[in-house]
């Protein structure tokens, strides 16, 4: 078995049989386990309903955080669904032999694109908090604008993020499933599309958040708005260093606390990317499991 971070999973109790009925039904499968994937299947469905409502949010850093923590909880979901014997089963079995490849595939490249948010995030927390030193000290206007460029250029690398989703769960299709693990499959799908989906709205968002965009980049974003449908974080679109007036100490303080604010709705966030991202790794190691089950 392949060691990870594991949450602990536990099948219901059962009531107190005689001793002599228990070694009877030793070699026999516990007839709860259809009653607890059909309930695990539910409670992902619920999750992905949820996920999706919650695309339509306004966007605020709580919107962010929200998203990644339903996020993980479907992949906990999704992984208790993986323990049970009968999806490792049909994972394994005849014709869908390369599914478990693909599905390993697929959660590998959505560890590495976590893994590359969550990088890009710290170093923009960190610029973040370089600009706000340089700012309070009124450094001269070209060094800020040079700390305006370098967070506009972090925030495109996270924008650019969401080109990785443009294929993911296409390979799928591969293995024609029979009737009986049809369920099984477009629950692992959904949870393929609405992680995708999820990731792509959390990215652009913070992307197009205005205070990592130039004056001209966020006049170009607005007019872009009424088609596109891409909005910037509120609380990461209240200060534009760039447009800050350096000369004026009512403006510096207010920007610099206005920062403050944001850098505080950036820990936030980075505590869920973690969590979401140890959430997509937990699923690829159930996955890796099932495919070296011997």
């Amino acid at each position: 078995m392949v060691s990870g971070f594991r949450r602990s999973f536990s099948f219901p109790n059962r009531p107190t049989q005689p001793t002599e009925e228990k070694q009877k039904s030793v070699h026999h499968r516990s007839t709860s386990l259809p009653c607890l994937s059909r309930a695990i299947v539910s409670q992902l469905r619920d999750g992905i309903v949820g996920l999706v409502s919650w695309q339509s949010g306004a966007r605020s850093s709580a919107w962010v955080c929200d998203g990644l923590r339903l996020l993980k909880g479907i992949h906990e979901s999704l992984e208790d669904l993986l323990h049970l014997p009968q999806t490792r089963e049909s994972l394994l079995s005849g014709a869908r032999a390369c599914l478990i490849e693909n599905l390993l595939e697929e959660f590998l490249q959505f560890v590495d694109v976590y893994g590359s948010f969550q990088s890009l995030f710290l170093t923009l927390k960190e610029e973040h908090r370089a600009a706000q030193i340089d700012l309070r000290r009124r450094d001269d206007s070209n060094k800020i604008a040079s700390c305006s460029k370098n967070l506009c250029k972090i925030a495109r690398e996270i924008g650019k993020l969401r080109s990785n989703f443009n294929c993911v769960g296409k390979s799928l299709a591969a293995g024609a499933p029979d009737p009986e693990a049809v369920e099984l499959i477009e629950a692992i799908s959904d949870v393929i599309d609405v992680t995708a989906s999820t990731s792509d709205a959390i990215f652009g968002g913070i992307c197009n958040s205005s205070a990592f965009r130039g004056p001209k980049q966020s006049l170009r974003l607005s007019l872009k708005k009424k088609w596109r449908g891409e909005e910037g974080i509120k609380e990461l679109s209240e200060v534009n260093l760039e447009m800050v007036n350096v000369e004026s100490e009512e403006e510096v303080k207010m920007a610099s606390k206005r920062m403050m604010e944001m850098e505080d709705r950036m820990v936030e966030i980075e505590i869920c990317v973690d969590m979401a991202r140890r959430s997509l790794i937990n699923t690829r190691v159930s996955l890796l499991n099932v495919a070296t089950q011997v």
